[in-house]
């Protein structure tokens, strides 16, 4: 068999295995996922249609299996296998006690149909792989919150939530109409209408205090998470030069995108960079405290009087 005869045969397998997984599939993504042409992709659907896969159409929309029919278990190489691993650490430390359980009983039934020597290989890994998030990311007291979440987006139908925003006293009775679910900054976010506030807001989901279903369905049509987060060109943003000695700036390289490091250039024993940055004195002044020792801020002024005045205020707190 030819290379490509079998990197073809692989492509519809693949191509039936995903429209296993969903319940639409578009030919253009197909083509996108496989780098080929619409013409390819059509000729491998009526490939599987003339294998006895009974796949159903309808112009304009996608192409979709019809209800009942499924493939024996699916085999799985030792890299996939081992790409559990990493995935079932994932789950049991970044989402709720709920969710996590969820994923558990699922990952029971894939290794249930593992060959043997790729459960060896799991097993072999799997008690070696540690994976420690920096902060609680839910409350303790609510262990089913992204279970009612994801339930809320499905169904559409409202939550109630009891929230404590971040310089609150006090919480407040919030019902919302989840858009969406995001992870950013070592944070859960929920992008929701608040209907206390009559308009989209963003909920950390460490700081509900209590989560609950109900039954009252979602009075607005609401359009794609993407579109009601707030556009990184849309934010106000300074320009902040600094300069780095060499040997450390490579550890400072992890954070420089998300603060929107625009360049480098090399300057003797030293890297400069320029930021384009949001918060910069609550957000970029405070990571910038962590190399403050081997680090100069060139620009601008108001970012250097800050440091010092930070600087000054610890060293007091420090001498008492």
């Amino acid at each position: 068999m030819s290379d490509e005869s079998v990197k073809r045969f692989d492509r519809i397998v693949s191509i039936l295995i995903q429209l296993q997984s969903k319940k639409i599939v578009k030919a253009q993504d197909l083509a996108d996922r496989f780098e080929v042409s619409l013409r390819t992709i059509y000729r491998d659907i009526r490939t599987l249609e003339s294998s006895g896969v009974p796949i159903l159409s309808e112009a304009g929309v996608g192409y979709s299996i019809m209800d009942g029919y499924r493939l024996p278990p699916v085999m799985f190489t030792k890299e996939e296998a081992g790409s559990f691993v990493a995935a079932e650490k994932l789950m049991e430390q970044f989402t709720d006690d709920s969710l996590g359980a969820y994923f558990s009983s699922a990952m029971y039934k894939v290794k249930s149909v593992l060959r043997g020597f790729e459960k060896d290989w799991i097993d072999a890994i799997e008690s070696q792989v540690r994976i420690n998030p920096v902060e609680d990311l839910f409350n303790k007291d609510i262990p089913n919150a992204l279970e009612i979440i994801f339930e809320s987006i499905a169904e559409k139908k409202q939550i109630f939530l009891k929230y404590r925003a971040l310089n609150a006293d006090a919480h407040t009775d919030r019902l919302i109409e989840p858009v969406g679910l995001f992870h950013e900054r070592n944070a859960w976010y929920i992008m929701a209408f608040c209907h206390l506030r009559q308009d989209y807001r963003q909920f950390r989901t460490d700081r509900m205090l209590q989560i609950k279903r109900t039954e009252t369905p979602f009075v607005n049509e609401h359009g794609l998470l993407d579109d009601y987060r707030k556009k990184p060109e849309e934010v106000e943003k300074t320009k902040v030069v600094v300069r780095v000695e060499k040997q450390v700036a490579r550890f400072m390289r992890s954070n420089c995108n998300y603060y929107g490091l625009q360049s480098e250039e090399l300057m003797g024993e030293e890297i400069e960079m320029t930021f384009m940055t949001r918060e910069v004195e609550h957000g970029f002044l405070r990571w910038f405290l962590m190399f403050a020792d081997y680090a100069t801020i060139v620009e601008p002024l108001s970012l250097k009087i800050r440091l010092r005045e930070i600087l000054q205020e610890a060293s007091r707190k420090a001498s008492e």
